[in-house]
């Protein structure tokens, strides 16, 4: 008897990430599965799977934030009970797809005592079964090496990078801090423009406190793009852009992969100089957004690509083309 083996695609997300999981699912003429996920009276998360992924290959998307009712921590949860439940289930390879990576900051001790939470998560990952994990710009590239297993770096620079196009004038792309030069340096390549760095300094004895000291570069006259993969309380955002003004920028525009938008962002970005703000859909929107300020691109296309690529076991970078490497 010849035994024919056919590799089988199981895509299933969390609540927060649903909408753009049908997003991916469309852009691979596939299905979501259903993961049946409730909430019990005293706030346990319960998954059940409504079909058999017994050697499936399983992309479990979620991303990590707050939204609705839902915290960051009750995401993560609900990513962890969703792998378990599919190794269970005896799904053949488990794939974690979280576009926006929960507690990347969190990647190093900045002083003593602390955790670094950013590896506790991919341990958590691993020991509840993920073989492999698939991310959207994080935070530091060290978070790679994290994860016991392969992982796929994945940016959102084309998707950005196409739009930015479109933007007439002078343009100067800016980082927002020293950490971000690298990247700030490739967007300046593929969009033939100048470079310019804004150092800042920030109060480690209070959250959030940041302050925009001087700017290196020529910005005077210039349409400056601010790129930084998050946007959070948009403290270090807003305080660049104030630099930038002063220093006789034409335009200010922010171009960003995760816009987290927490606690008072969005009054401060309303106060600030940013002219437009462009985020993509890793992170849904919350509900005070103001849209006429806020674009939002896709990276469905891009994430499912990804995807396709690893369930035909091909090769992501060459999507990016090198630039994906942090």
């Amino acid at each position: 008897m010849e035994l024919v083996t056919h590799k089988k695609l199981y895509l299933v997300a969390g609540r927060i990430s649903r909408p753009l999981a049908e997003s991916i699912a469309a852009e691979l003429g596939e299905s979501l599965g259903e993961p049946n996920l409730a909430d019990f009276s005293n706030g346990e998360i319960h998954c059940r799977f409504s079909e058999s992924i017994r050697g499936s290959d399983a992309f479990i998307i979620q991303t990590h934030c707050h939204a609705g009712d839902m915290s960051i921590n009750d995401a993560l949860m609900e990513h962890l009970i969703m792998v378990d439940a599919a190794r269970r289930a005896s799904a053949k390879r488990i794939t974690v797809v979280c576009p926006h990576y929960g507690y990347a900051r969190q990647d190093r001790k900045a002083s003593g005592r602390e955790p670094i939470t950013a590896k506790l998560v991919a341990n958590l990952f691993k020991e509840a079964g993920a073989s492999r994990l698939v991310s959207v710009d994080l935070h530091s590239g060290q978070i790679q090496g994290f994860f016991d297993g392969p992982v796929d770096h994945l940016t959102a620079m084309p998707v950005l990078v196409d739009h930015l196009r479109s933007l007439e004038g002078d343009l100067t792309i800016v980082s927002p801090d020293a950490g971000r030069v690298k990247v700030a340096e490739r967007y300046a390549i593929q969009l033939g423009a100048d470079l310019a760095i804004v150092h800042k300094r920030r109060n480690h004895s209070a959250f959030h406190s940041v302050e925009a000291k001087e700017v290196v570069g020529e910005v005077d006259g210039k349409v400056c793009i601010l790129v930084d993969d998050m946007i959070d309380t948009a403290g270090t955002i807003c305080a660049a852009a104030d630099q930038l003004t002063e220093r006789g920028a034409a335009r200010v525009v922010a171009a960003t992969t995760h816009g987290v938008f927490s606690g008072q962002a969005m009054e401060r970005l309303a106060a600030s100089s940013i002219e437009k703000i462009i985020v993509t859909d890793t992170v849904p929107l919350p509900e005070d957004a103001d849209h006429d300020l806020i674009e939002v691109l896709s990276v469905a296309p891009l994430i499912a690509r990804a995807i396709d690529a690893v369930f035909e076991d091909t090769s992501v970078s060459e999507i990016f083309g090198g630039n994906n490497l942090a």
